[in-house]
């Protein structure tokens, strides 16, 4: 009987602890330009995908990205915070859930600038376009690539 106890306490105490690590994951706080409308649309694309949006539309867009180590490289048009990390433009979901799982000592992910067929860049033609790991030391090397639908 005593085992048992101590299992379902053990049990309550893992969840409990892992509780505010599930939320962090899902939740995003985005910087960004009123008036950009991709950045809405990407937005939309994480609410959808099950995250919630908490965002920022009055912090000047470079010193957010210079704050949170974002190189001018690899810049897009909107940054965000996601478990920790920063998501700098158009990251797919998919990215940032390996990102989270695989959980590398790194600054975050960054899709440079605004590739058509990412996430909230629907419209035109798609491109391939690669999802680059930002490194604490602020280099970048390839943490995915993604080719349009045939």
């Amino acid at each position: 009987m005593k085992r048992g106890l101590f299992r379902v306490i053990t049990g309550l105490v893992l969840a409990a602890l892992m509780v505010p690590a599930l939320a962090m994951a899902s939740s995003a706080e985005v910087f960004r330009d009123p008036s950009c409308g991709c950045c809405g649309a990407w937005i939309h694309y994480l609410q959808s995908n099950g995250y919630t949006v908490v965002t920022h539309e009055d912090q000047p867009m470079a010193a957010v990205k210079a704050r949170l180590g974002v190189p001018a490289d690899a810049a897009s048009c909107h940054t965000a915070l996601i478990g920790g990390y920063v998501i700098e433009g158009h990251v797919p979901v998919e990215d940032i859930q390996r990102l989270l799982t695989e959980h590398p000592d790194a600054r975050g992910l960054a899709t440079p600038g605004m590739p058509m067929g990412s996430p909230g860049m629907e419209m035109g033609t798609p491109v391939r376009y690669e999802v680059l790991l930002i490194a604490r030391d602020g280099s970048t090397r390839v943490f995915g690539t993604h080719a349009p639908q045939a």
